[in-house]
């Protein structure tokens, strides 16, 4: 499955609206907030149809997936939209990130635990929140809403003295050279699940974490509770390939449509994360050129000031100050 999906759920009391555009969605939050509601009413849905009292309009089939014949019941569902319940324990297990990866669903997952078997995106967990009806109108159904929960730019109070990667080869390389510049120690966690380490082992006064966005969900939650503690920013950039890709450096107008709406492109049993994609997609289009892609070794022409100033044009504003 690709594209972006609009689902309505309501029943005469609530009504849920909301799109997804990725293969995984997470909702967080607490016991009543309204996600195990919008489930079971697609669960009543899904069951009995318009005479449950639920009304649900969605270019896709949306099924709830539950039990302990999960695995059964998943390989019969295709091209559609899956939700599940934070009751079923079986989100946390391999086996169901191995079923995710090899199917072509999309799947809106509830939970109030991380989840480091899949490589969700940041920006695609999310609170619910609901609004009342207008009182005027007569309205009394709430209108419930998702609402992003992180944000993919934090500037820190002050300029760092330290900035901690993910990536190890290529984009450390990249990031190493351009905050060396600026007089700043760069290091490597090796990896996203060793950033929080890292953030504990190093030493400095101010941190500036820089992560890939499309899969550093799972890991989000506990760096994120270091702030009590440690003066820390975040930049949660789809990749570093996509700081490439939008940089322009390649002058390329289909790479530039492809950004502008990537859930056309990137069909989920393709891709397990975004950041696959744009690896491919900066590889490919690199090739046999004067900056020809290799994640595991950065090509030098991207260390060249006109290139690399190009480059780093792409981070937000107050990431230095």
């Amino acid at each position: 499955m690709k594209g972006r999906h609009e689902i309505t759920v309501r029943n005469a009391r609530i009504q849920y609206r909301f799109a997804v555009e990725r293969n995984i969605t997470v909702l967080r939050g607490d016991s009543a907030t309204g996600k195990t509601t919008m489930i079971d009413m697609i669960a009543a849905y899904q069951r009995s149809g318009e005479n449950s009292g639920v009304t649900l309009i969605a270019d896709k089939p949306c099924v709830v997936l539950t039990g302990q014949n999960w695995q059964l019941i998943l390989g019969t569902i295709r091209d559609s939209i899956v939700f599940i319940d934070e009751g079923d324990p079986f989100v946390s297990s391999k086996d169901f990130a191995r079923a995710v990866r090899e199917s072509d669903n999309y799947y809106v997952i509830a939970t109030r635990i991380p989840l480091p078997e899949l490589p969700y995106s940041t920006k695609e967990i999310y609170g619910i929140r609901n609004k009342a009806g207008n009182r005027y109108q007569g309205t009394k159904r709430l209108y419930a809403e998702f609402f992003p929960l992180v944000k993919q730019t934090d500037t820190p109070a002050g300029k760092p003295d330290l900035v901690i990667v993910e990536d190890s080869n290529a984009g450390y390389a990249f990031f190493q050279h351009y905050f060396g510049r600026h007089g700043i120690r760069c290091v490597s966690a090796n990896g996203k699940t060793k950033i929080f380490h890292a953030l504990l082992s190093e030493e400095y006064q101010t941190a500036l974490v820089i992560a890939d966005g499309a899969a550093f969900g799972p890991e989000i939650e506990r760096v994120l509770s270091l702030r009590q503690v440690r003066n820390m920013g975040l930049y949660l950039p789809e990749s570093f390939e996509w700081i490439v890709l939008r940089s322009d450096v390649l002058d390329d107008p289909e790479i530039r449509a492809i950004l502008s709406s990537p859930e056309n492109y990137i069909a989920s049993e393709d891709y397990f994360s975004w950041e696959q994609f744009f690896t491919e997609l900066l590889s490919t289009r690199s090739r046999d050129t004067y900056l020809a892609y290799a994640k595991r070794r950065l090509n030098q022409n991207y260390l060249q000031d006109s290139t690399l100033n190009k480059i780093a044009h792409v981070f937000p504003e107050g990431l230095l100050e």
